[in-house]
């Protein structure tokens, strides 16, 4: 959750056109500069556990507790500022596949939230000095400033093998001396799918970001309501260059966002947990289900797909280890070109012709629902790994999604002309809106 900030360095309104009192609100990375002493490194010995009995020892670092979650891999080759501090991750133990953490150090702006949302974090080496001349502290400091622990020297490569065959498992880790406590604590764990994830990470209150932005020009630019099921810094950027951005909770109601803010077209983020969840995600699904109904414009990033999926009569399943990194391959089914793209997910909308693709051993999955869009749909993109449903276009409305990252904080910028479309898909609404009412 995101807050407002007197010291914070998140702030993409600030400088830009029209704006003259853009909020500031708390980067991750700004709590580094806040304290006066760091703790330093132990390397203490730990102890990983897996649910399936697999034991790893390591060395311990960030904060002096224990992780515990569902234990996921990415295998992006840097970016681990960005994917630390992305709220999709909340609810899990985050694995690094590259065999280096930290060695250019953290950065000030490159935080995707205003925290750490894993709840631990696992690498094979950890560089405890970086090497960049703008870095303010290691990783080290960063985790045990937000009190997340991490465990290092682990065979990382053997951990990602065993996700892969059997899909991701429930973890713990902590101090070896702990070892037997933390087994009890496993045993009677509960996957984080379980809990309103969503309702941890979305914003407090609605606020606009950048009051009063227009272009060089000066012509006001449209607003835009964005549902926070867990957004990342990053699209709130892509999303300020082209709209004037009411940043929404994910369970504010629809009607409440229309009368007290009265946006022209609405955006689902991204965000962690079960996208079926009977919670925060639900009251988003519903408020995206009505926007759609009422003929806005709408595009979803990730959970915003997977909502509109659900909305649209799919059902949703959790994917066998998901996809999380900066090289996952999508093909465009209408002009048959693969981007490369950044993607962070465990879920996945089922195709209707070919049903679930890639599912998890659990065999988690949402129930069967109606289309409540009162609008057909086709399916646009596809994974070129597994197959499975990367992204909607409605056929008669000016709505689409996507389950990939097309900010790509971090990753490629081959799908960030997706913003463009969402912003050709408006211009077009608002100017066929305005033919009706001149003929009325």
């Amino acid at each position: 959750m995101s807050k407002h900030s007197s010291r914070g360095s998140f702030s993409p309104g600030l400088g830009q056109h029209g704006v003259s009192d853009a909020p500031i609100f708390d980067d991750a990375a700004d709590h580094l500069l806040a304290i006066s002493t760091r703790s330093p490194f132990t390397g203490s010995k730990g102890i990983l556990l897996l649910a399936d009995g697999t034991r790893a020892e390591g060395r311990l670092f960030g904060s002096c507790g224990i992780g515990m979650g569902e234990l996921v891999f990415t295998t992006g080759m840097a970016g681990y500022q960005e994917s630390m501090t992305d709220p999709s991750f909340r609810g899990q133990i985050l694995t690094f596949t590259w065999p280096l953490l930290g060695n250019y150090g953290i950065h000030q702006g490159l935080s995707e939230s205003s925290g750490i949302h894993p709840r631990g974090v696992v690498c094979r080496e950890l560089m405890l000095t970086p090497d960049h001349r703008d870095s303010i502290g290691s990783v080290h400091d960063f985790l045990h400033t937000h009190q997340v622990p991490g465990i290092c020297d682990i065979d990382t490569r053997s951990l990602t093998r065993k996700v892969r065959e059997h899909g991701t498992m429930l973890a713990i880790f902590g101090p070896i001396e702990e070892e037997q406590t933390m087994l009890r604590t496993l045993q009677s764990m509960s996957p984080p799918d379980k809990e309103d994830l969503v309702a941890e990470v979305t914003i407090s209150e609605s606020v606009i970001i950048n009051p009063g932005a227009t272009t060089a020009d000066g012509l006001p630019l449209t607003r835009l309501a964005v549902l926070d099921c867990g957004i990342k810094y990053n699209i709130l950027r892509e999303l300020c260059k082209r709209f004037e951005v009411v940043w929404c909770p994910a369970n504010m109601p629809f009607n409440d966002i229309i009368t007290r803010w009265n946006p022209s077209a609405f955006f689902a983020s991204n965000g962690p947990g079960d996208p079926a969840h009977d919670g925060a995600a639900r009251n988003a699904k519903e408020s995206l289900a009505e926007a759609v109904r009422m003929g806005l414009p709408v595009m979803g990033i990730c959970l915003g797909h997977q909502l509109m999926g659900l909305a649209a009569g799919l059902r949703t399943y959790k994917l066998r280890y998901g996809h999380r990194g900066a090289n996952q391959p999508v093909l465009d089914l209408e002009s048959n070109k693969v981007h490369i793209t950044s993607q962070n997910h465990g879920f996945a909308v089922e195709d209707p012709a070919r049903g679930m693709l890639a599912p998890h051993p659990s065999g988690i999955l949402s129930n069967s629902g109606e289309n409540i869009l009162d609008s057909e749909f086709q399916v646009r993109y596809i994974n070129a790994n597994d197959g499975t449903v990367e992204g909607l276009d409605l056929l008669d409305k000016p709505c689409f999604t996507i389950q990939f990252h097309p900010e790509a904080c971090p990753g490629p910028h081959d799908a960030s002309l997706l913003f463009d479309r969402f912003e050709s898909m408006v211009k077009l609404y608002l100017k066929s809106t305005q033919k009706v009412r001149s003929k009325a």
